[in-house]
């Protein structure tokens, strides 16, 4: 067995009308992490749910990245738009816990992150949100190899 954590967010049946009937495919939405500071996510399509997420969790393996983590929250607060989803994410206190939505608790968990407190703006879409909210991490951790550098 391996030391990540992979966890379904999302499956979607999609269905496609064709000369010769229904075509019915499914996509999955995955994310990964080692709960240490390692976070990343896939979202693939395939004909059936577990090929599916085979598939988006190869996929998030492959891209993962490294996280700042300060105690056991974020360095800093950090507001991130992504297409139509817009959120916030801003360091909490030790014991607050993750304050936060479904798609974005699920990525500050993998990652390993205890302490945070986020708020989802904009859209409901899964899939934007947790693009966002990964875009942010990668930002936190660019912004803080910047300030160490300094």
């Amino acid at each position: 067995m391996d030391e990540f954590d992979e966890k379904v967010v999302e499956i979607n049946r999609i269905s496609k009308k064709t000369k010769g009937g229904n075509t019915i495919r499914f996509n999955a939405l995955v994310v990964v992490g080692d709960k240490k500071g390692k976070v990343g996510a896939g979202h693939s399509k395939a004909l059936d749910v577990r090929e599916a997420i085979k598939k988006a969790s190869s996929y998030a393996r492959k891209h993962m990245f490294e996280v700042p983590i300060k105690g056991k929250t974020i360095p800093f607060e950090i507001e991130k738009k992504f297409g139509a989803a817009h959120i916030i994410l801003r360091p909490a206190p030790p014991g607050s816990g993750i304050i936060a939505g479904g798609p974005m608790r699920i990525v500050l968990e993998s990652a390993g992150i205890l302490n945070a407190s986020g708020k989802i703006l904009g859209t409901k879409n899964k899939v934007a949100n947790v693009y966002a909210t990964l875009d942010a991490l990668k930002d936190l951790s660019r912004l803080s190899k910047r300030r160490e550098e300094k």
